[in-house]
């Protein structure tokens, strides 16, 4: 592939955004690879967690500028779908995604890993979404993903203004879940996957598919959702050989 590298390590799938020399920026060919990339991954048994990092200093730096120029308004509607769809499609994946953040996640690259379920990120990273300074806004779904992750102010503020925020500060808002060293970010990752992986997928798939619809409904529907779903999680037979293990150790 051309912009996307991917190690398979089961039980996790690295997935490298791969255009160091443009800061990873997007461009169609990497929509359409990230795309297939993730699709491999989903249909991949041996794989439990999928990580999606940057290849050199950055995460990645948003959309190809330079693509922009190519774009007439029918174009440029077909590009922001085509992303759109890619971001829902990491959003709505059944198996869960970690966002691993070393570097800039500007742009489209922060609408990647918004579209992520956790964000772990190095302390020199820099996140924000400046379109704003280009005429535009995000048009990857970060109109509607940064407010539920921030709140509508400070999701307003940084779209108004394009700013960037550094990773403390993104932790203190919400938007990264956990900040280490640069140093340790590979490694923490690692022992972050390695707990999730271990997990009941079954568990996981149907916990990320409650929590992403359910914010988009009522809570009494989010509810019953949740006690229709935990009936079929529990007949389940890794739910049952847990079980029977934990009950064995406490007689034990």
């Amino acid at each position: 592939m051309e912009t996307i590298s991917l190690k398979r390590e089961p039980p996790f799938g690295w997935i490298y955004l791969n255009r160091p020399d443009k800061l990873n920026a997007i461009n169609e060919k990497m929509i359409e690879e990230l795309g297939e990339t993730i699709k491999q991954l989903e249909n991949d048994n041996e794989i439990k967690v999928i990580i999606i990092t940057g290849t050199g200093k950055a995460f990645c730096a948003g959309a190809d500028i330079s693509h922009f120029k190519t774009l007439n308004p029918e174009r440029a509607w077909l590009f922001a779908k085509k992303g759109r769809e890619l971001m829902d499609k990491i959003e709505n994946l059944g198996k869960p995604v970690i966002a691993m953040i070393n570097g800039y996640a500007l742009g489209g690259g922060l609408e990647i890993a918004m579209a992520c379920d956790i964000r772990i990120a190095s302390e020199e990273a820099q996140l924000g979404l400046p379109e704003i300074t280009l005429g535009i806004y995000p048009g990857f779904g970060g109109t509607q993903r940064l407010p539920r992750l921030v709140g509508k102010g400070r999701a307003l503020l940084m779209m108004f203004t394009g700013d960037k925020i550094t990773a403390k500060d993104a932790e203190r808002f919400g938007l990264v879940e956990v900040v280490v060293s640069k140093e340790a970010l590979e490694e923490e990752t690692r022992k972050m996957a390695t707990k999730i992986a271990s997990q009941s997928q079954v568990a996981i798939s149907e916990i990320k598919l409650l929590v992403n619809k359910g914010l988009d409904s009522s809570i009494d529907a989010g509810l019953n959702m949740e006690s229709l779903g935990w009936g079929v999680a529990f007949t389940t037979d890794d739910a049952k050989k847990r079980i029977d293990d934990f009950l064995s150790k406490r007689k034990g």
